[in-house]
């Protein structure tokens, strides 16, 4: 299974997590609103940690089990 995530990238645009959680715009916003995808901006872009995701996504794992 090939990765969706850029893995040379250290912070990710929103369409980058989009593409990668396949989820969309919205619900990205939201899991950055709720504090669950930590991110921060540079001038009016918003960057995600490719730690940060890889984390949250370990997290998700983890809960569902």
């Amino acid at each position: 299974m090939s990765s969706a995530l850029p893995t040379t990238h250290e912070a990710l645009k929103v369409p980058e997590v989009m593409k990668a959680l396949r989820l969309s715009r919205s619900k990205v916003y939201d899991l950055i609103r709720s504090k669950q995808l930590p991110s921060f901006t540079v001038g009016r872009s918003r960057r995600i940690p490719a730690d940060a995701l890889h984390t949250f996504i370990q997290q998700q794992i983890q809960e569902a089990a």
